[in-house]
């Protein structure tokens, strides 16, 4: 069923959940280019979600259809994606993170599709053996399995023991969007001298927030002189009480906003005369290499992707995953010295720049597709895979 090397392709984006969140964010940014590049591009989400990716999609003019998932194995599921997926014409099947790859990965097998895997830095799988087993499975007969990172690559193929070059490295890549400066500026009322410190993520404890307050609360025993301000832009989950409440203690409490989902994310990284991730967890965020894109300098922890993206001094400043000391020795460094931070962020936009555009990643993916030569790591799982379950796509 799958198409020859240059023909358009009809691919199903297959995700469990429908953000906001950087996976989410990432197959807009890959579909978006795949249709332009003349591939007919399926999203399938999940029907109890919250409907921003359908509703993304639906303002490009992309209809997505969506599948109901209600225990962990449910072969109605299955059978309506099968279905979805013979009346569609599905060349290709990507799926995205743990569940989507095992449906999919049968789904895709049923109706002769090619499968393709993105493991975005979740390990869900991990927890079981059950769920180790099932992955395995998809990985093995899936023409490719990729990593967003090295270290998810390393840790995918330890965990599900499978040959070292059996999972390909694919960054995410994203797009040069211009953004209004004094927009949010004017919305939290910022002085000219006060600077503003901004971190975009979901507020959940994996994202460190509480890191980056607790060391802002020593910054500002150590220097009152500097004025700053912090926004997180992010859904509001298990940690927005604690936040509050800790800056409230510390007599920071008006100068924290917690800015809930925001659709401005240019703008607010605009704004931003700093950009910090204080994550405890991560695979190839793609804020931060939206930040690095905008020129921002950028203090991050140096978890999962963020040290083959960003290099240590070179072009922003790397500090050990809750460590609240060095943190707030980096803000310092960079709060107090702007030619620092101008020479940091440039050096971030030609990075990301240089690296981590859209169209790179998306090459990679048609190739994984069939559009062109597999990769060597892409040819090893398609080997390895076909004396099991046969050659699949021909």
């Amino acid at each position: 069923m799958t198409g020859a090397p240059g023909k358009p392709l009809a691919i199903a984006m297959m995700l469990e959940t429908d953000g906001p969140g950087g996976a989410e964010r990432m197959v807009l940014h890959l579909a978006t280019t795949l249709r332009r590049r003349g591939h007919r591009v399926l999203p399938v989400l999940p029907d109890n979600g919250s409907g921003w990716l359908a509703g993304q999609f639906r303002a490009l003019g992309i209809e997505a259809v969506s599948f109901s998932l209600r225990r962990p194995v449910d072969l109605r599921c299955l059978a309506a994606l099968v279905r979805v997926l013979h009346r569609q014409e599905i060349d290709v099947v990507h799926s995205h993170d743990f569940t989507m790859a095992v449906y999919g990965g049968a789904s895709a097998a049923l109706s002769r599709a090619r499968h393709v895997i993105t493991m975005h830095g979740n390990r869900y799988f991990a927890a079981r053996w059950r769920r180790r087993v099932a992955l395995r499975w998809a990985c093995r007969r899936s023409q490719g399995v990729v990593a967003v990172s090295e270290a998810t690559q390393r840790e995918l193929a330890s965990t599900l023991r499978l040959p070292a070059d059996a999972v390909s490295v694919i960054r995410n890549g994203v797009a040069l969007q211009s953004g209004d400066p004094t927009a949010l500026r004017n919305e939290l009322r910022l002085e000219p001298h006060e600077l503003l410190i901004v971190a975009i993520g979901n507020v959940m404890a994996v994202k460190g927030h509480i890191v980056l307050l607790r060391a802002l609360s020593g910054l500002q025993a150590r220097r009152p002189d500097l004025r700053w301000r912090v926004a997180i832009a992010g859904r509001e989950r298990d940690q927005a009480a604690a936040l509050r409440s800790h800056a409230q203690e510390h007599g920071f409490g008006d100068r924290l906003h917690l800015l809930g989902y925001r659709a401005d994310v240019a703008d607010i990284l605009a704004a931003a005369d700093l950009y910090v991730m204080p994550s405890l967890s991560e695979g190839t965020p793609l804020a931060l290499l939206e930040a690095m894109l905008a020129g921002k300098a950028v203090i991050a922890s140096a978890v999962g992707g963020v040290p083959e993206v960003m290099t240590d001094r070179g072009d922003g400043l790397l500090t050990p995953p809750g460590d609240v000391q060095a943190f707030g020795e980096a803000l310092e460094q960079l709060l107090s010295d702007a030619a620092r931070r101008a020479s940091l962020g440039e050096a971030a936009r030609r990075r990301a720049t240089r690296d981590f555009g859209v169209d790179a990643m998306v090459d990679a993916y048609t190739r994984l597709y069939g559009v062109g030569p597999l990769p060597q790591a892409s040819s090893r799982i398609a080997r390895s895979a076909a004396p099991l379950y046969g050659r699949r796509g021909a």
